[in-house]
């Protein structure tokens, strides 16, 4: 690595007045943005507690039920660019909330399903309206916050993931019970409409608590307006000058794709484990899902809040964000090698632990992965690069499960191990191009290590 310039030393030096904003960027920003996250999982997954009522009730086959899954990501996707094209436009402030607010009047009405098309026509809504909240975030951190606590802030947006896991399932379950005993409605029928409630509720509340810029900021005094700008100027300018320029270029950026690649074999490990989390712990303690199971998922979820809160505040160099995350990527596929040959070894204690370890490494590794892009793209070329990382990475979540049941069908096993080993192999290959990112050359990754610890 070249040694870093004058002018990127002295504006990187973490004076009294940039501590002073980022903390208190991160106290006004960060809870709104975790809770938008929060309430985008509990809208997208809540549908899995209402298949029995909706096929009873309504009559939405199974197939419907499957299309409806699937086509979500499928408009996630194609207005995944074209949304983040929009927030760069009309500003973050704006554009967050808008997506809250329609996806949520999109989600209660799925309180109305009569019949196979309209549930499938509002999963593909869902879909188009939730579009470009996670890049969107991403990028509006990119704006607000230095590369050197830039990880810090992605894990704790990452926060969401498992709180969602933890308390998004009893409270649907709890708001469906509360419907069928209290209500004149079905508890389906209360469940969604009030979840939608809550994402409008969020998205209203966000158009008084976001801020488009630190320069707008009324929290913030002159200094550390100041501060701020000029290192996020200083950030800004050497992205301009490393990466592509423009939404095209950005798209037919090596760059972009190989980070593409990686996010796309993360999101594997991901969904691979997570759709099957309560299933796999279900067949380790030998007992069918219930209270014992929900309680016994919960705990890897509990640990990973952890691992990726103190990962987060600890990966503020590029040596630590690269060796740290190349053995996050190790130890996710490890984990994951480990749960499958407890499973197979009938070892319940075991299991529970290398799942734990899987879930706790990959939350940790997401944060980690994202600052290399939003390290080298800024302006249009980040709304598009971003925006196709995420969207073509998400199809990670498309493969995991028919890829794990593939291999469960090619080479059945009572265990299943071969659909659990086959998502560990792709940490592997992550962790391999993560390390490679040792050849990379970056003017910003100059501005990182030179700052001083905060």
């Amino acid at each position: 690595m070249s040694s870093p310039t004058p002018a990127a030393t002295s504006v990187a030096v973490y004076s009294p007045a940039l501590k002073s904003a980022i903390s208190k960027a991160a106290k006004r920003l960060m809870p709104m943005l975790v809770i938008l996250y929060f309430v985008a999982f509990l809208d997208r997954t809540n549908v899995g507690f209402a298949e029995e009522a909706l096929r009873v009730d309504r009559g939405v086959s199974d197939g419907a039920f499957a299309l409806g899954a699937g086509i979500f990501f499928i408009g996630y996707a194609i207005f995944e660019i074209p949304s983040n094209l929009m927030l760069r436009r009309f500003g973050a402030k704006v554009w967050l909330a808008r997506i809250a607010i329609t996806w949520g009047i999109v989600a209660a009405a799925f309180a109305f399903t009569t019949n196979d098309v309209m549930f499938v026509v509002l999963r593909f809504l869902l879909g188009v309206t939730e579009a470009g909240l996670f890049p969107g975030i991403i990028m509006f951190l990119a704006e607000w916050f230095p590369n050197k606590v830039r990880v810090q802030m992605f894990a704790i947006f990452y926060l969401a993931q498992p709180l969602s896991q933890m308390i998004g399932s009893p409270l649907s379950g709890g708001l469906i019970s509360f419907g069928d005993a209290v209500t004149p409605w079905e508890g389906w029928q209360v469940m969604f409409f009030t979840e939608g409630l809550l994402a409008i509720a969020a998205g209203i509340v966000a158009i008084f608590l976001l801020i488009n810029h630190p320069q707008q900021a009324k929290f913030l005094d002159d200094d550390e307006k100041s501060a701020l700008a000029e290192v996020m100027k200083t950030e800004d300018a050497l992205r301009t000058e490393d990466g592509p320029s423009g939404i095209w270029r950005a798209m037919a950026s090596w760059k972009v794709w190989y980070f593409t690649i990686i996010y796309f074999c993360l999101e594997i490990a991901v969904y691979g484990t997570t759709f099957y989390l309560p299933q796999q712990v279900s067949g380790l303690i030998g007992q069918s899902v219930g209270w014992q199971v929900g309680l016994l998922s919960a705990i890897p979820w509990f640990v990973g809040l952890f691992a990726c809160y103190f990962a987060g505040r600890a990966a503020n160099t590029i040596l630590r964000r690269r060796n740290w995350g190349t053995w996050f990527y190790i130890i996710t596929g490890l984990a994951i090698f480990g749960s499958a040959w407890a499973g197979a070894a009938g070892a319940p204690f075991l299991g529970i632990l290398f799942i734990t370890i899987a879930v706790a490494s990959f939350l940790s590794v997401g944060p980690i992965t994202w600052a290399y892009p939003t390290a080298f793209l800024t302006g249009a070329a980040a709304a598009a690069g971003i925006g196709l990382i995420n969207s073509l990475g998400n199809l990670g979540g498309f493969v995991a499960p028919l890829m794990r049941t593939g291999f469960n069908n090619a080479m059945p096993t009572e265990s299943g191990v071969w659909g659990v080993v086959s998502l560990g192999v792709f940490a592997f290959l992550a962790a391999a191009m993560l390390y490679c990112t040792r050849f990379f050359s970056s003017k910003s990754d100059e501005l990182l290590d030179v700052s001083p610890g905060h």
